[in-house]
């Protein structure tokens, strides 16, 4: 099971939860999952200025990485706008965005 989740994600969702203040007791937690060298869902909307915790799941047997330049791998709270990241191994086909409303 452990080799089944993107380490990546472990460490963004430690930086969520120590690194930022919560604006509420528990954060909602959004599921992104990896699968087939594809991240679904490709897009992701969240509410600007709420912070949140991305639940990152690889199905693949293969590892992946997780990279975003626009979101620095923190899921602080967002301004509004697109933010695009890439699995580090899979650039071609695992790609996605969070959009911030």
């Amino acid at each position: 099971m452990l080799r089944q989740r993107v380490f990546v994600g472990a460490v963004i969702l430690s930086v969520v939860a120590w690194g930022t203040p919560a604006r509420s007791a528990d954060p909602p937690e959004i599921p992104l999952t990896i699968e087939n060298h594809r991240f679904t869902p490709e897009a992701i909307t969240v509410t600007a200025g709420t912070s949140f915790v991305l639940v990152i799941t690889n199905k693949d047997a293969t590892p992946e990485e997780f990279e975003s330049h626009e979101l620095r791998l923190r899921m602080p709270a967002l301004k509004k706008g697109t933010y695009n990241f890439v699995g580090d191994f899979n650039q071609s086909t695992a790609k996605g965005r969070i959009i911030a409303e």
